[in-house]
């Protein structure tokens, strides 16, 4: 387990975690907004894309107990960075993605709750000194939720994500350490 927060929990991937992922990644409710439409994933798909040994932890999420979604987090790389325009930034920054799989769950204020806590565990557990996400400038309600953790739009990253046929614009957010506190 990374955490355990309220009725959320934060739980290393496992193997037995595969036809969960590739339900919800083959779903066109969650594809809308997670991977493209055009990209459903069958369990070898979820196997190259979320079982790699990387500096990225994957993570089931829980609530309640239910397995519902999905998160990742990891430490942002010198090329992401720079692109970024973090090239001068002291300290850790992380990164982090993340999906409600179970659209059952959504609306109902969980997701508010996942970006709170692992923008939390980050910054006191992990010691970041950032949070950065860079969700796509279309998806209005994931922007919303983002900011109402503590998250601002710092830079718009223009055709950045390949996304159902079309690179789309997406905005870089952040969340400092300092305003994470107030």
């Amino acid at each position: 387990m990374i955490y355990r927060n309220d009725k959320i929990t934060v739980r290393s991937i496992a193997e037995a975690d595969q036809q969960l992922l590739a339900d919800w990644l083959s779903n066109p409710e969650v594809l809308q907004y997670y991977e493209g439409r055009d990209r459903p994933h069958d369990l070898e798909m979820v196997r190259e894309h979320f079982y790699l040994e990387d500096d990225e932890t994957r993570c089931i999420v829980e609530y309640e107990g239910q397995a519902i979604g999905y998160i990742q987090f990891y430490p942002l790389e010198e090329d992401s960075r720079l692109e970024y325009g973090y090239t001068d930034a002291d300290g850790i920054i992380y990164g982090t993605d993340q999906f409600i799989g179970d659209p059952g769950y959504w609306n109902r204020g969980i997701g508010k709750k996942l970006v709170s806590s692992m923008r939390d565990y980050l910054i006191h557990q992990r010691k970041a000194a950032k949070v950065v996400m860079d969700p796509q400038a279309w998806n209005a309600r994931a922007l919303a939720c983002y900011e109402q953790c503590g998250f601002v739009k710092k830079k718009l990253l223009k055709e950045h994500e390949l996304h159902e046929g079309q690179l789309r614009d997406c905005w870089l957010i952040e969340c400092t350490a300092e305003s994470a506190q107030l």
